[in-house]
């Protein structure tokens, strides 16, 4: 496990960020960001995972968690990011429609090739650096952030607009994920 997945507060809430091996755009396709909602539905339901907010981005995620549960919050975003990285390898390699497929699995098996942890490809990068929300004014300023980095990026105008984030949930709507827990932002 890479040294920058230190959650040293096991019931803590965390912000988190973590993004494709070379910034790739890989989730331009909706059927790639579909795989990220499913396996969060999951981590909810039985991994243990309370999610507060969360966007997907073309090529990174934003999440604001914590594990119930006497679950680990590492060893739940350790099996997200497992899962969720050879579901979309699996996927780019299935998909006729993918026009990078070659490009997409070479850039893959070149970041494996360099990591001593990853066998095959290596579809999310390792520095990712967990940061604990231990407070309404850093989870207000952390939920914020998360939710304007559609707005920020230029794909809408307003973030309740942004199909693929929690932000539709603070609008008062019913968003792709179910049970994400609400916190006040001031």
């Amino acid at each position: 496990m890479s040294r920058n997945y230190k959650f040293h507060n096991p019931d803590g809430a965390y912000f988190v960020s973590f993004a494709v091996v070379e910034w790739i755009d890989v989730f331009t396709s909706n059927d790639y960001k579909e795989i990220l909602i499913e396996s969060l539905a999951y981590c909810q339901k039985h991994k243990g995972m309370e999610i507060y907010a969360w966007c997907i981005m073309s090529n990174h995620v934003h999440l604001a968690f914590r594990a119930l549960n006497e679950a680990k919050p590492e060893q739940i975003l350790g099996d997200f990011k497992r899962y969720t990285s050879k579901a979309i390898v699996r996927a780019i390699k299935s998909n006729p429609k993918e026009s990078r497929r070659e490009f997409l699995l070479n850039t893959f098996k070149k970041a494996a090739d360099t990591s001593s942890n990853v066998d095959n490809y290596q579809f999310w990068r390792h520095d990712n650096k967990p940061i604990e929300i231990w407070s309404n004014k850093v989870i207000s300023e952390k939920i914020r952030y998360i939710h304007n980095n559609p707005v920020k990026a230029g794909l809408v105008y307003r973030a309740e607009d942004y199909k693929y984030s929690s932000a539709t949930d603070y609008a008062g709507n019913i968003g792709l994920l179910e049970d994400v827990v609400l916190v006040s932002v001031d």
